[in-house]
C-alpha cells in the first residue's frame, strides 16, 4: 500500500497502466485481476485492489458456493410467514402479535485457531450486529462449536480461549447464551468451527434493510475509531487453507469491546425508534469496503465518500488499510439532512463518536476521495455483488464407495447385561455425550429475564411476549460423520435434528438458517460434499415446509491435504404461542408412564456407539424420513398446546440409552424401563435412528395421548415408568444408579480442562 506522499489515483493508475501491484499478497488469482482491470478500462489504484481483493474473497463473495446455494431460493416452500429472505444481513420471520423475529449463523473459524479469544469474541459481536443491523433487539445468542481431539495439547489451548471469548463477549452485552452445541473430532484439530447465532425481535414496522437511497442523504459512520486490527481479517483469513509456509494467510485478527457494543446496541435502537435511519449496515469482515459498496448497490447505486473524515485510533494508516480494517462496534447510516442533527444528537448522548463521512449520489458510481483525490471510483455492484462466480469441478470421490461399505455391522457388540452397562457408562462419558456444562456455566443463561429454557435442554425457549407468551424455539445440530458417509442424507439429518428439537419443546417448526463448514473447494471431493449437501439441505427444507433464511459458507477448513468432517450446521426457529406450555426434557413425575415415539432400526452407521467403543467409521448413517419426522413435530405440537406430556427429549446421538439417562439426570428421577418384546436390547438402546422420541405423559393423558398417534399412525411404545428410586433399571438386562450416571456423565470435561 502506497503513504499519503506515494498516493495512488485514479488519474495515477490510468497514466501508469503498467505498475506492478500485490494482487496475489491480497488472495486474488491472476484471472481475477485481469477482470478488475477490464471491468474498470484501467488498473486499479492500490485502495481499488483492496476494495476488490476483500470483497471478492471466498468469505465474502460465495464464489465458490453461489452456483449451489441458488437451490435454496429455487426450491423454497411456500411461508406466509417470511418477511425478509436470502441476500440481507439476516432473515426475518412473522411470529404474530406485530412481531417479528430475525436469526442467523454465521462462522468464525480461521480468526478463532489464530487467537482463540478475540476470534470468537468478534465472532458473537460480528452476528449481534448483524441483526442489530434489520433494526432488532437481540435477544440471545448459541454457540455450536467443533474441536480437535478433546485431550490434544492444541485442543487445550483452543477450546479455553474460544469458550471464554464466547461468554466474555456474550456476557458482557448482557445477551443469554441459550443452546449451541460442543463437539469433538480429530479432523477439527487445527480448523476448530466457532459458529455463533443471535436471534433478536422487532415490530414488523421497525425492519431496516442494508441500502442507501435518496440523493443527498447522508453517509455516516459510527461507533469505535478504524484502527489496524484485523485488516485483511476475516475476508482473506477465512478464504484460504491454512499454510503455515504463508505468513499472509495468518493477518491479525479483529479485537472486540463489548462494552462499546453495548451502548452501540443502545445508541441504534433508539435510532430506530425516533426514525432517524434510512438505511444502516454493519461493519464486520471487509469493513468499509463492505459496507459502502453493498449499501451503495442496494440503493440508487450512487455514493462519495471523504475517506479522510474517518474517525482513526492509528493515524498512519494508509488509505487501502482504512478501506480493509475489520474494526469492530462499527455501523454506518443513511440519514437524510433533515434528521442529521436529531442523529448526532443521538450519539452523543450515547457517547459514540459519529462522522458524516459522504452522502448518497446518482452517478451510480462509488467514488471516494482521499484529501480532496479521487482514489475509488468504481461501479458498486462489480464490488459487491459481481464478483466472480465459479462453477468449480466435483465429482464422488473414489474412496466414497469403500467408506459406505465398511459397514459396522461386522463389528463385535455387547451382548450381557454387563457388557451393556459398561457400554451404557463409557458412552456417556465420552466427549460428544458427556455433560457440556464446564462449557455452558460460563455462560450467562438467564439474563435478562426472559429464557425459558436453556442448556442443555433439546433447544433454547425464549419469552418475547410477556402479555400472551408468545416465543420463539432455536435449536443448531450437525453431525460430521452422517454426511461424511453420505453428504445428501447427512444434511437432511441435520436439519432433522434442529427441528425435532424445536418440536420437542412444543415450539412449530418456522425457518431455518445454515452455516455451511467444508473444506477447500478446490479440491473436487469437498466440493461433491459441499454440492451434495446443499441439495440434501434444500430437498429436505422444501419437504418440512421451512425455508432458509440466510447464512454462511466457511470453506477452506482445511490444513494441508486433511480437510474437515464436512459439517453443515443446520439451525431451525419455531414458535410457541404460550411459552408457558413449553416441555422440558427431565423427567420430574414419578408414576408418569415413558412412551417411545418412532420406529427403531438396527442403523449404527457414524454412530457414536461405533466410534466411541471401536473408532470405526464406515457404513451408511442412519435413514431419513422427512414425513415422518413432520408427523412426530405435529405429535409434540399437538401434545404441547393440550398438556399431554410432561417431558419430552429426541432421540439421537447415543440412542435411546442416552436419551434415558439424560432424562433422569435432569432432576435425579429415575426410570423402570423394559425392552419391547423381540427387540435385541442392544440395538433398543444404542441405535440411532431418527423420527425419534421418548415423552413421559401423566396417567390420566394417557388415553388422549396414545388415541394421537394411533389416529396419525405414528409408532409409539409404552418402555416404562417414572419413579424415584434414583435409578435408571432397564429390566432384565442393567441397572445404574443416577449418581453413577452423573459422575461418568459430568467428570469428563472438568478432569481435562481443569487441569
Amino acid at each position: 500500500m502506497t503513504t499519503h506522499r506515494e498516493l495512488d489515483t485514479t488519474d495515477a493508475a490510468a497514466k501508469t497502466p503498467d505498475q506492478a501491484q500485490p494482487w496475489d499478497e491480497l488472495g486474488l488469482k491472476e484471472h481475477e485481476y485481469t477482470r478488475i482491470r477490464d471491468i474498470l478500462g484501467r488498473r486499479p489504484t492500490n485502495s481499488e485492489l483492496a476494495m476488490y481483493s476483500v470483497m471478492w474473497s471466498e468469505h465474502c463473495s460465495y464464489k465458490s458456493s453461489k452456483a449451489h446455494l441458488r437451490q435454496f431460493g429455487q426450491k423454497a416452500p411456500a411461508s406466509d410467514a417470511l418477511l425478509v429472505g436470502m441476500g440481507e444481513n439476516a432473515g426475518v420471520v412473522d411470529i404474530g402479535n406485530g412481531l417479528a423475529v430475525t436469526f442467523k449463523v454465521e462462522s468464525h473459524n480461521h480468526p478463532s485457531y489464530v487467537e482463540p479469544y478475540q476470534g470468537a469474541a468478534t465472532g458473537v459481536g460480528g452476528i449481534v450486529r448483524d441483526i442489530l443491523a434489520m433494526g432488532a433487539r437481540p435477544v440471545a445468542v448459541m454457540d455450536p462449536l467443533r474441536f480437535g481431539p478433546m485431550d490434544a495439547d492444541d485442543t487445550k489451548r483452543v477450546l479455553p480461549g474460544v469458550v471464554a471469548g464466547v461468554g466474555g463477549y456474550g456476557n458482557c452485552l448482557g445477551l443469554p447464551n441459550i443452546g449451541g452445541e460442543v463437539v469433538f473430532d480429530p479432523s477439527y484439530a487445527a480448523n476448530p468451527l466457532v459458529n455463533a447465532l443471535c436471534v433478536g425481535v422487532m415490530r414488523h414496522e421497525d425492519i431496516h434493510l442494508a441500502s442507501a437511497s435518496g440523493v443527498g442523504n447522508k453517509v455516516v459512520l459510527f461507533g469505535a475509531r478504524t484502527g489496524g486490527d484485523g485488516i485483511g481479517g476475516a475476508s482473506i483469513l477465512a478464504s484460504e487453507s491454512f499454510d503455515d509456509s504463508k505468513s499472509s494467510k495468518r493477518p491479525s485478527v479483529q479485537v472486540g469491546d463489548p462494552f462499546m457494543e453495548k451502548v452501540l446496541i443502545e445508541c441504534c435502537l433508539e435510532l430506530f425508534e425516533r426514525r432517524l435511519v434510512d438505511g444502516i449496515q454493519d461493519l464486520g469482515a471487509a469493513g468499509i469496503s463492505c459496507a459502502t459498496s453493498e449499501l451503495a448497490s442496494n440503493g440508487d447505486g450512487g455514493m462519495h465518500v471523504d475517506l479522510e473524515t474517518v474517525l482513526l485510533r492509528d493515524p498512519t494508516l494508509t488509505p487501502g488499510e482504512i478501506l480493509m480494517s475489520e474494526s469492530q462496534e462499527r455501523m454506518m447510516g443513511v440519514v437524510t439532512p433533515e434528521n442529521l442533527d436529531a442523529f448526532l444528537a443521538v450519539t452523543g448522548k450515547w457517547d459514540v463518536e459519529t462522522a458524516v463521512i459522504g452522502e448518497v449520489t446518482g452517478t451510480g458510481r462509488l467514488v471516494i476521495d482521499w484529501h480532496g483525490e479521487t482514489i475509488v471510483d468504481v461501479d458498486p455492484r462489480t464490488v459487491a455483488h459481481e464478483g466472480p462466480v465459479y462453477e468449480r469441478p466435483y465429482a464422488r470421490p473414489a474412496w466414497q464407495d469403500e467408506l459406505q461399505a465398511a459397514s459396522p455391522s461386522a463389528l463385535p457388540r455387547p451382548s450381557t447385561g454387563a457388557e451393556l452397562r459398561d457400554t451404557l457408562l463409557r458412552m456417556l462419558a465420552s466427549p460428544n455425550l458427556a455433560s457440556k456444562a464446564w462449557v455452558t456455566d460460563q455462560y450467562d443463561r438467564y439474563v435478562l429475564g426472559n429464557t425459558v429454557l436453556a442448556q442443555p435442554e433439546d433447544a433454547g425457549v425464549l419469552r418475547l411476549d410477556e402479555s400472551s407468551g408468545l416465543g420463539v424455539a432455536v435449536s443448531t445440530d450437525g453431525n460430521g460423520r452422517y454426511t461424511k458417509l453420505d453428504p445428501y442424507t447427512g444434511a437432511q439429518l441435520a436439519l432433522a435434528e434442529a427441528y425435532r428439537n424445536v418440536a420437542t419443546t412444543g415450539a412449530r417448526p418456522l425457518a431455518v438458517t445454515d452455516c455451511l463448514n467444508f473444506g477447500s473447494p478446490e479440491d473436487p471431493a469437498v466440493m461433491w460434499q459441499f454440492a451434495e449437501a446443499v441439495r440434501g439441505l434444500a430437498d429436505a427444507c422444501q419437504v418440512l415446509g421451512t425455508p432458509v433464511t440466510g447464512g454462511n459458507v466457511s470453506l477452506y477448513n482445511q490444513t494441508g491435504e486433511a480437510a474437515i468432517l464436512p459439517t453443515p450446521v443446520v439451525g431451525v426457529l419455531g414458535v410457541l404461542d404460550d411459552v408457558g406450555r413449553r416441555i422440558p426434557q427431565g423427567f420430574r413425575e414419578p408414576g408418569q408412564v415413558i412412551y417411545l415415539l418412532g420406529e427403531t432400526g438396527d442403523e449404527f452407521g457414524g454412530s457414536e456407539w461405533a466410534w466411541v467403543t471401536h473408532g470405526h467409521l464406515g457404513g451408511m448413517p442412519p435413514s431419513v424420513d422427512l414425513d415422518a419426522e413432520r408427523e412426530l413435530a405435529e405429535i409434540l405440537v399437538n401434545a404441547s398446546r393440550d398438556g399431554l406430556v410432561d417431558a419430552a427429549h429426541d432421540v439421537s446421538d447415543g440412542g435411546v440409552a442416552q436419551a434415558l439417562a439424560e432424562a433422569v439426570l435432569r432432576h435425579g428421577t429415575g426410570a423402570r424401563v423394559w425392552v419391547p418384546d423381540g427387540v435385541d436390547p442392544f440395538v433398543f438402546l444404542f441405535s440411532e435412528s431418527q423420527a425419534r422420541a421418548i415423552v413421559s405423559v401423566p396417567r390420566s393423558e394417557e388415553v388422549r395421548f396414545t388415541d394421537m398417534c394411533t389416529a396419525r399412525r405414528f409408532g409409539h411404545q409404552r418402555i416404562g415408568v417414572v419413579d424415584d428410586g434414583g435409578v435408571l433399571d432397564v429390566q432384565n438386562v442393567l441397572a445404574v444408579g443416577v449418581d453413577e450416571l452423573r459422575n461418568a456423565h459430568e467428570s469428563t470435561l472438568p478432569a481435562v480442562f481443569d487441569a
